[in-house]
């Protein structure tokens, strides 16, 4: 079976750092909010409307959840949403929490991206 997907309110921005860079003091209050740290960057995911100035950044994502808590042992969750995208010719950027995960699709593909999902026998709740 598979899960329900539901569209995050707001738009998005991904944001890239120097890898040393400190994170910034107001995404304390920002949520949701993902960071990531490795050798080569820090990346930051959040509501358009919060100013962080970084190095670069993608604007205008919309945000999908899937319906969680997911059991660790849960296999292909994100490859089926990523495929049923893909035929549509839709890119996704994809993030994990403990407990679920995120798709983000351009802001002006989500009416395609949730009608691919449909297709593909998702319900959008």
């Amino acid at each position: 079976m598979k899960p329900t997907l539901s569209v995050v309110p707001g738009a998005f921005t991904v944001h890239r750092f120097a890898p040393d860079a400190t994170l910034p003091g107001n995404l304390t209050s920002a949520s949701p909010c993902w960071t990531a740290r490795t050798s080569d960057e820090l990346s930051i995911v959040c509501a358009d409307h919060v100013e962080l100035d970084s190095s670069a950044r993608e604007t205008g994502w919309a945000c999908l959840r899937v319906a969680g808590p997911l059991d660790f042992e849960l296999t292909g969750i994100l490859a089926g949403i990523a495929t049923a995208l893909a035929e549509a010719e839709i890119s996704l950027f994809a993030l994990s929490t403990f407990d679920t995960d995120y798709v983000l699709v351009k802001v002006e593909t989500l009416p395609q991206a949730l009608a691919a999902l449909r297709e593909a026998g998702y319900l959008i709740g």
